[in-house]
């Protein structure tokens, strides 16, 4: 599991534009669902010094869907119809957190109060993608785990 800190030491430019575009904000989480059919989730990823969370409720369908493939792709919302500020998106696998050590890590890390009741997961970077948009074409930069 590539954890968010080793993405970026690795990547730093990509990591850091997937902070910029992805930390606090709504993004869209795709999921497997049991019958293989894919499903989209708005979430506010949070990212910490190490880790990319998300937190749900505990009755959330792309929690089971997590907690049974563990597969996910996560990717930023984009400013407007031209692709204004760009993509990025990342995909790995999540894995359900419940210590208390790693929850103040990412309430630490939120830009807002998660509820009690939430559950929360890790991401493992696995493959990183980010696109700028420009006058003369795209600029697309990958990353892969080794």
């Amino acid at each position: 599991m590539t954890l968010w800190s080793e993405f970026a030491s690795a990547a730093p430019e990509i990591a850091a534009y997937g902070l910029q575009r992805l930390n606090g904000r709504v993004a869209y989480l795709g999921t497997v669902r049991e019958n293989g059919r894919p499903r989209v989730h708005p979430v506010t990823p949070i990212i910490s010094d190490q880790r990319l969370f998300i937190f749900m409720e505990p009755t959330s369908p792309k929690g089971r869907d997590l907690e049974r493939e563990g597969h996910y792709v996560l990717h930023c919302s984009v400013e407007d119809s031209s692709g204004g500020q760009g993509e990025f998106y990342v995909r790995g696998m999540a894995e359900r957190l419940d210590d208390a050590r790693s929850r103040q890590e990412a309430i630490a890390a939120s830009s807002y109060t998660p509820q009690e009741r939430y559950i929360m997961f890790t991401l493992s970077i696995e493959y990183a993608f980010m696109n700028l948009y420009t006058d003369d074409g795209s600029d697309t930069k990958r990353w892969q785990a080794p």
